[in-house]
């Protein structure tokens, strides 16, 4: 696993929006306590937007060429830090321009989750491994992607991450959480990547030449799964990199 996969034991609501957790009930009497609550997390979603580079207000869009695997629009949906309960990172550091790569991993670890508070519960233990068990500065990649077909800000564009050696700082760590090896995510997982790759290049964050990698390219692993490699293998942008000395070694930043 080295220092960038998610796998325990092997080595921002909708239209690209804040998707707020709003189906838990209120209650009718908001005590002082509560009122604190909820200002508490009004200024950290607001904080989150901040650190993540971006503003978490985004619109829907098409992935490249107009359609995704079966001919759909993009509208994929991103939810924030604040959403599935992040921790505020312990250091953010930036890099300039638009990403030059795109780099897919599977967790293998956490399993794939079916349901958005599941998958929000796999956001946070990936976190809880990264940040609290490894010591990193935040979870290690840019985003996660759920099997609900939802998309979750982990670092965000244009933040070092902690999820490819060599290539932190210059690229797009996704994550497609669950074990990929041999089974092929669900089609709504492939969408919502490749409508974030799509909205990371219509909005500056990814070069438009970007090459696409998987995370065994770069690095001696199994990840991102035998299966979901050879699915990405034929994506727009997918590279077979003749070395890994393509990329100079970055600033060790975790």
């Amino acid at each position: 696993m080295g220092d960038e996969r998610s796998g325990f034991g092997s080595g921002s609501g909708s239209d690209w929006g804040t998707l707020a957790v709003a189906a838990m009930p209120k209650a009718v009497d908001i005590d002082a306590t509560t009122r604190q609550q909820q200002q508490q997390q009004q200024q950290q979603e607001q904080e989150s937007s901040i650190i993540c580079g971006y503003s978490q207000h985004m619109q829907p869009v098409a992935t490249e060429g107009g359609a995704g695997p079966e001919g759909g629009v993009g509208i994929s949906q991103l939810l924030s830090r604040a959403d599935w309960g992040a921790r505020m990172p312990k250091q953010v550091d930036y890099f300039n321009g638009p990403a030059p790569f795109v780099i897919i991993h599977h967790s293998y670890i956490p399993a794939v989750c079916e349901s958005t508070p599941d998958c929000m519960r796999s956001m946070r233990e990936m976190q809880d491994f990264h940040q609290v068990d490894r010591g990193w500065n935040d979870i290690g990649y840019s985003f996660g992607i759920g099997g609900d077909g939802l998309i979750y800000t982990g670092r965000g564009f244009n933040v070092v991450g902690a999820h490819a050696p060599k290539y932190n700082d210059k690229s797009v760590g996704i994550v497609l959480i669950g074990d990929w090896r041999t089974e092929l995510p669900p089609t709504r997982m492939l969408q919502a990547a490749q409508d974030l790759i799509a909205f990371g290049v219509a909005q500056g964050y990814i070069d438009p030449a970007y090459k696409l990698l998987g995370h065994r390219q770069v690095r001696d692993t199994e990840c991102p799964g035998g299966r979901l490699y050879q699915e990405i293998s034929t994506w727009p942008h997918f590279t077979q990199l003749n070395s890994t000395a393509e990329a100079q070694p970055a600033v060790k930043k975790v």
